[in-house]
């Protein structure tokens, strides 16, 4: 079945859930599909951030990705910038730009670099790649908006790896003292960051962050947490950041690394690696089957 989706149209879309899984299931197919032809890129961090990254852009952002520097749109920024290709799925299938484009990811004269570039790329709110440095900016944006008497929320994805700088736990601390509550983080808790370190065997693996939830909170922030991958979970977190007034609110997302893909699903090898012919083929056959969504011309 196809499902053809008239867009772009600014604000949020209020898609039911089958929808939804039939977009994520699209963006899982671009990311594979991009970073194949691209030769290069980040894989398993864009597929386990896809489903909070659809739900946000087409349920839940006051966007117009016809009037990508609107005043009063909500902000987001992708603190964890290596997988911005999953994030340039997404606009894509949201209007912001053609889907073909994002055959260009990573060419040296694409609009769709390695790392988000707010220079570049209309729609992106802050240029990330430098870990640890993505919520900052946001709190910023956050701080502005109250100081402005706008009413824009600001949202902020984390990855689980990056929480280890201490900068994260800086803004962490400021935005607690201010209670910036127009001011969500979303960690994208898949529990495996790269690796390690080297020993004789090759690398060791690196333990996952543990207790984020608790560390956040001892900062004054509220805490939630949802299944990264189920739409319904996602909207409830949601729900529960934009109620919470007082302070800032952090919604761990647990998630899989490589989600959708059985043989990507918590291999710390695809990571970052570009997958053959055949494992392409095998991928977007699990992934899609005959099913396609995309966004009408």
């Amino acid at each position: 079945m196809t499902t053809t989706l008239s867009m772009p149209a600014p604000g949020p879309q209020g898609l039911d859930i089958a929808t939804l899984e039939r977009l994520s299931a699209q963006a899982r197919r671009h990311v594979l599909e991009s970073v194949f032809t691209a030769g290069a890129g980040h894989i398993g961090g864009p597929l386990s951030a896809t489903d909070i990254l659809v739900h946000l852009y087409f349920n839940e952002l006051n966007i117009d990705p016809a009037n990508p520097r609107w005043e009063d749109r909500d902000r987001f920024i992708l603190s964890k910038g290596h997988s911005s290709i999953g994030l340039y799925s997404v606009m894509a299938m949201r209007g912001y730009f053609p889907v073909s484009q994002l055959a260009t990811f990573d060419a040296v004269d694409s609009l769709l670099q390695g790392h988000p570039c707010m220079k570049t790329l209309p729609g992106i709110d802050m240029s990330t790649g430098s870990l640890g440095q993505g919520l900052s900016p946001g709190l910023g944006m956050a701080l502005a908006a109250r100081k402005l008497d706008k009413t824009f929320h600001t949202w902020v994805m984390l990855g689980d790896g990056e929480i280890q700088e201490g900068q994260i736990w800086e803004a962490c601390f400021v935005a607690g003292r201010y209670d910036v509550d127009n001011l969500t983080a979303i960690l994208d808790y898949n529990g495996l960051p790269q690796f390690g370190w080297p020993d004789p065997n090759g690398y060791t693996r690196e333990e996952k962050y543990d207790r984020p939830a608790e560390k956040f909170r001892a900062f004054g922030w509220h805490t939630v947490e949802c299944d990264g991958h189920d739409h319904a979970s996602i909207a409830a977190a949601i729900a529960a950041a934009k109620s919470t007034k007082g302070r800032p609110t952090c919604i761990i997302a647990h998630t899989i690394k490589g989600k959708g893909v059985s043989f990507m699903e918590g291999d710390f090898n695809w990571h970052a690696k570009s997958p053959t012919t055949d494992e392409l083929a095998a991928a977007i056959d699990e992934l899609t089957g005959d099913d396609d969504v995309e966004k009408a011309a």
